[in-house]
């Protein structure tokens, strides 16, 4: 699947921006995603997720992992997904797939007032089971997390780099560090600005 939903309706994709995300409270009706909310739901595992939260004006942005909290015998996450199936003129096929958000949790909104939609292992079924449950009743699925699933930690900012790629970009970043970065600062002289390295939000 390639992430960034593309409706069936559509003509020209080229045209048409790619949806990422699906905002939980109008799955049902938007035209974009009904039709998938009711067809074509599917799950996203995964193993956390990467959020920005921005600092004073003058600052960085500091990044934070998410991810579930690692005990023994720890369900997998699973994002809320939907996807469809774009044929072209010529016959060719496109397969796309969004993610479902909705509010944040407590732990989450001092970073982002989004989060993904978490679907529990106990209602994998409920969700994927397009024939047998309803759009209406699946929806009832897509909330915040439990505050108690998750944690969430700052992390070095070099995973905003694309040459960069190991295991040591989740690695936590000191408390210290974490608030030094976010720390409200003075304005460099104009000589010395440069562009801006920032990373778009996920949602």
């Amino acid at each position: 699947m390639r992430w960034g939903l593309l409706p069936s309706w559509v003509e020209d994709p080229k045209t048409f921006p790619l949806l990422i995300n699906a905002r939980g409270e109008s799955v049902l009706d938007k035209p974009a995603f009904r039709n998938a909310m009711r067809r074509r739901r599917c799950l996203i595992p995964t193993d956390g997720f990467y959020e920005w939260q921005t600092g004073a004006a003058s600052g960085p942005k500091q990044p934070y992992f998410v991810r579930a909290k690692r005990s023994e015998g720890a369900p997998p996450l699973a994002f809320a997904g939907l996807w469809e199936t774009w044929t072209g003129p010529n016959g060719e096929e496109l397969d796309t797939a969004a993610i479902v958000t909705t509010d944040a949790n407590r732990i989450l909104s001092a970073i982002h007032p989004r989060m993904p939609a978490f679907i529990a292992p106990a209602d994998f079924d409920c969700w994927l089971d397009c024939d047998a449950v309803p759009a209406e009743e699946a929806a009832a699925l897509i909330k915040p997390a439990d505050d108690a699933q998750l944690e969430v930690y700052p992390i070095s900012p070099a995973v905003n780099r694309v040459a960069k790629d190991s295991e040591a970009l989740i690695a936590p970043l000191s408390a210290q560090t974490a608030a030094e970065r976010v720390a409200p600062q003075q304005p460099p002289k104009p000589s010395k600005i440069k562009k801006s390295d920032d990373q778009p939000t996920l949602f």
